[in-house]
Parts: structure tokens; sequence; C-alpha cells
């Protein structure tokens, strides 16, 4: 069995070379990046207990799933974690490993999906974010990622919830009105509640500890956290 959906892959390795264009296609990414990022440290240094000053996620072992070109994986090498990216996408691989190469950065980077990966250690993190959306079965996809998963392990998902205001906003007003995204991008079939997801972690060992809501404010043109989960949400949870 497979999580990877072929057709995904092929549209996000069509984008592969504007992962690092801030103007690019991957633009929403770019914006929504830092809140992703200070969420997760943040919770990790909580969860672990974490003291150091200089590099906070020092020791920390992180598997990015869905890596795309590494923007996520690189902020949290520098910030001290020792991050596996893994991405089904050759291209976002390649591009990825080119980018972190440049920047002197040590990222173990492989094209593999989680029910593929063949490495012995399990990690202290995963990331899925913004990727149980484009998988081709979310029960199967998290099974996975659970067995990579230590005991008291922290998994992170950050998805679209299945709402008429996600339809509204995330397709329409993303793709078509705002154009922030190339039509297609999304497929509203495949978003997932919140309590559904927290049923599949629980079938799956983890139990969901923290659930935020993602939002834009288009004012101010960036993005925080807040209690309305009706688009956009994170998760926390951890492995029993």
């Amino acid at each position: 069995m497979s999580s990877v959906n072929k057709k995904e892959i092929e549209k996000f390795s069509k984008m592969a070379a504007e992962w690092w264009d801030p103007s690019g296609k991957f633009k929403p990414l770019h914006k929504f990046n830092p809140i992703r990022i200070k969420y997760i440290k943040e919770n990790i240094i909580n969860n672990f207990k974490l003291k150091a000053k200089k590099r906070p996620l020092d020791k920390i072992n992180i598997l990015d799933i869905g890596c795309g070109g590494g923007l996520l994986s690189e902020p949290m090498t520098r910030l001290g974690a020792n991050v596996t990216g893994i991405d089904a996408s050759n291209k976002n691989i390649t591009i990825a490993k080119l980018h972190a190469k440049k920047n002197n950065l040590k990222i173990n980077y492989l094209c593999s999906s989680p029910e593929k990966l063949k490495i012995k250690k399990k990690f202290d993190v995963i990331l899925n974010m913004e990727i149980i959306e484009h998988v081709e079965d979310i029960n199967f996809f998290i099974n996975s990622c659970s067995k990579l998963l230590k005991k008291d392990g922290l998994m992170f998902i950050a998805t679209l919830n299945k709402t008429l205001k996600s339809y509204m906003f995330a397709i329409i007003g993303a793709e078509y009105v705002l154009r922030w995204l190339p039509i297609g991008t999304h497929d509203w079939e495949k978003f997932v509640r919140p309590e559904d997801l927290k049923k599949i972690l629980s079938k799956n060992n983890l139990k969901l500890e923290k659930l935020d809501g993602m939002n834009f404010n288009i004012i101010k043109d960036e993005w925080s956290i807040s209690s309305d989960t009706s688009i956009n949400y994170i998760i926390k949870s951890i492995k029993l």
C-alpha cells in the first residue's frame, strides 16, 4: 500500500523550481512560514523543557514529511535540530538539497514516503504541514507516521477544515479570486474536520493535545494563531 497520490506529486513537481521564490507559486507558504516556525518551536521547547538559548532545538530529531523545497527543514536546522526531510517528489528533494548546500546546512533529505522510509531511529518530532490534504489515505498515512515517532514524541499537523467557509476561502478565494495558489491546488473532498482527524490519531496511538486556528489578516497581510479553526488549523499530538 502507498500513501502517495501520484497526481498530487506531479502537481507539486511541476512547481518545484519555485519553492524559494517568495513571490512565486509558493508565496502563501512564505507568508505562512513565520507563524508555523514560532508555533512549532515554542511547543517543542515547552514539551521537552529545553533550556538552550542560542540553538533552542539542539539534539531534537525532527522528521519533516512532505518537506517540499525545505521551507521548514532549514529554519528547524538553524534552530539546532537534527532534521530529516522526506518528500515523494524527486524534484522537490533535488531543489531542497541544492538550497541547503548553498546555505551550508546539514539536512538529511530523502525521496521517500513515510511507509517506505528505511531508517532505524525514531524521531522526537514529526511535522506534517499542509500534507494530509494531499495524501491518498489519511489513516494509512498517519499510521505510517506514528510508527516513526518515539513514545511521548510530538506530531504537528497543519491542514484545512472541511467547512463551507474553507471552500469559499481556500478554494474560491485563494485559487480563483486572489490567485494566491494555482487553480486545482486543493480538493475540498480531501479536507479533514478536526474531530475526524482526532479519531484517526487516537486509532494510531496519538493523543490530540492542542488545537489552534490559523487566520490570515488581509489588512496586516500576516498570519496569526487564533481560536477560529473553521479554515486553517494546526494540532499538536503526543505519541502514547
